[in-house]
């Protein structure tokens, strides 16, 4: 079987080694050594100024909302996993969807300014696929109009615009570190931001908003992540350059065997350094897709339908009149072709040779 992703497994005996000093402190979790360690090491490889391990990249966006008192409308993208948009309602807000770039498949800029009212208090953007939105567009608008900016970074771990890590734009950035991402740590997440102030009040809010065994400062939820979860990042933090390069080293691969094919592919924003976390396509019909899917799966070959449905579309949302066309083309077209660190060029020969296949029979 050929999965869309395998999550990275560093050497167990590695692990282990970590796990050996966990069980001789006993210190489980509460911001622990090693999560303290984790943040150190995360900060100087990322170079950011400041960031938060928590427990999921969710509780990571929930977190934002709130520490920013977000309230009203939130302008967001109807591309992106679901928890984008959950998130935003689940701390009571609404969101207000803006229809996607056709190249980028980001937030398009050029239709935010026409959504915003006098109930928008933010900005929460998706940096889809890795692939950076255009900054410098959304936070002039967000200057112009006094609106706070936080971006779902989510799949961004070695992303870069303009030389910088992608995680330092934004009144807050948030990143996922969940097992499917290229750096995982089994389940987690983490927050950045360049204001030390709001720092302090994201850091009460992880930990029920402690500010001292019997003080609480405001506020807070369980956001912590725990010394196991963290062992495993300090591990897997040690090979992510191999993990990058190797993600690139596929990538390329699969655009030299599919350079015949009747699709389109993702275009990177300028002055962007992308991670190659996922393998999007984007074919010509959903018919065509779903023919490549069932000739796939019958193969045992699973990729994915990433994203589908457009946000736009959950249950929980009063349904809208506002247009989202690119959006919902692109929704029903894209595939996401298998893409880890064990897939082989040759299992990438087989997926390749059985997608043109359909398209020249």
């Amino acid at each position: 079987m050929i999965p869309v992703t395998k999550p990275f497994l560093p050497p167990k005996e590695e692990y282990d080694q970590y796990l050996n000093s966990i069980w001789k402190r006993n210190w489980l979790t509460n911001n622990g050594p090693l999560v303290n360690e984790l943040e150190l090491k995360l900060k100087k490889y990322l170079g950011v100024k400041h960031l938060l391990y928590l427990g999921n990249g969710t509780i990571a966006l929930q977190i934002a909302i709130k520490a920013l008192g977000l309230k009203g409308e939130i302008i967001t993208t109807p591309f992106s996993y679901v928890a984008t948009t959950s998130s935003i309602v689940w701390e009571g807000c609404k969101p207000i969807f803006v229809d996607i770039d056709p190249k980028t498949f980001n937030i398009d800029p050029k239709k935010i300014e026409a959504a915003i009212t006098q109930d928008t208090s933010a900005i929460l953007a998706t940096h889809c696929f890795g692939n950076p939105c255009d900054i410098d567009a959304i936070q002039k608008i967000a200057d112009k109009h006094k609106l706070k900016v936080i971006y779902d970074s989510a799949h961004c771990f070695g992303t870069k615009y303009k030389g910088k890590s992608v995680f330092e734009f934004g009144d807050i950035s948030t990143a996922s570190f969940h097992s499917t991402k290229l750096f995982h740590t089994v389940e987690g997440g983490a927050v950045f931001t360049q204001d030390s102030k709001l720092l302090k009040k994201m850091a009460h809010m992880r930990n029920f908003g402690h500010d001292g065994p019997e003080k609480y400062a405001e506020i807070g939820i369980n956001g912590k992540n725990s010394e196991f979860h963290a062992a495993m990042g300090l591990v897997n933090l040690k090979y992510v350059d191999d993990i990058l390069d190797n993600r690139k080293d596929l990538s390329i691969y699969y655009d030299e065997r599919l350079k015949n094919l009747q699709a389109k592919r993702l275009t990177i924003l300028d002055n962007s350094e992308p991670n190659y976390s996922y393998y999007p396509i984007i074919f010509e019909s959903e018919a065509f897709l779903l023919d490549i899917l069932n000739i796939l799966n019958k193969m045992e070959i699973y990729p994915r339908r990433y994203f589908y449905p457009g946000l736009n579309q959950m249950p929980y949302l009063e349904s809208s009149d506002v247009n989202l066309e690119i959006s919902n083309s692109v929704s029903k077209r894209v595939l996401c072709l298998p893409l880890y660190f064990e897939l082989s060029k040759e299992e990438i020969d087989l997926i390749c040779r059985l997608i043109l296949r359909v398209q020249n029979n």
